[in-house]
């Protein structure tokens, strides 16, 4: 799917995540952190791990903005936090 010119690559789950940012290799990934099979900060620690894809910006989004969110998704290896909804 594209987007005002941005080719827009989707993943239902962490584990999926992980898989489409080693075969696709994007330029930037906006990760949930509620999903399932795997939350959103496993997959970004697991990214974060592999030498590949490590340096890939990461931008970590919740809609359950709870204290002490923001540093535990930056201390999980994301660039940035947005808590939802993105307006």
């Amino acid at each position: 799917m594209t987007r005002h010119g941005y080719k827009i690559i989707t993943a239902s789950n962490g584990k999926e995540a992980i898989e489409q940012a080693q075969t696709r290799h994007p330029d930037l990934i906006l990760m949930d952190i509620h999903m399932p099979v795997m939350n959103g900060l496993t997959a970004i620690q697991n990214i974060r791990a592999e030498t590949d894809i490590a340096t890939i910006p990461i931008i970590a989004l919740t809609a359950l903005a709870m204290p002490g969110d923001r540093e535990s998704c930056l201390e999980a290896g994301a660039n940035e936090y947005l808590s939802k909804p993105v307006i």
